[in-house]
């Protein structure tokens, strides 16, 4: 599947959970010790402003060389975990649809545009799209249980 099918694909059927999960539930830890899922779900909104930028810049200069963000900050500066679930999962299904606009419009030539981020190796902008479904995937695996068909395995 193309890139940016797989981005409409995955932001539908990630939102549609999101707004599943009760509040009660949004507001508890994921493990003991750790982020709340609003806070899990408040960085996924973080990294995909970060990478908004990192994609849009990446495809107009044909370059990208940019910082890394501090995440903890950024979360605790949005105070992720005082607002209401609905009002995150809308703000993150409104950057997300807005993010996909952009992979959208991104040619498949400019996909191999270098990207600096940090001090870390360069990548591909395409292995920086991927790095980030990838992200999103890894921590809405995190907030969301597990779909009932999918844990009752098949025989």
């Amino acid at each position: 599947m193309h890139l940016p099918e797989r981005f409409a694909k995955q932001i539908a059927e990630t939102e549609a959970r999101l707004r599943a999960v009760p509040e009660e539930d949004a507001g508890l830890p994921y493990h003991a010790g750790g982020w709340t899922r609003k806070q899990l779900l408040g960085h996924l909104i973080d990294s995909a402003a970060n990478n908004h930028n990192r994609f849009v810049r990446a495809s107009l200069d044909n370059e990208y060389h940019g910082p890394s963000y501090d995440q903890e900050g950024w979360v605790r500066r949005h105070r992720y975990e005082s607002a209401p679930w609905i009002s995150i999962v809308d703000w993150w299904t409104t950057l997300n649809e807005l993010l996909l606009r952009v992979v959208r419009e991104i040619p498949q030539e400019q996909y191999a545009v270098p990207c600096f981020i940090d001090n870390k190796p360069m990548m591909s902008l395409e292995a920086l799209m991927e790095d980030y479904l990838q992200h999103m995937e890894h921590h809405t695996a995190q907030i969301l249980p597990v779909p009932a068909q999918a844990s009752a395995g098949t025989t």
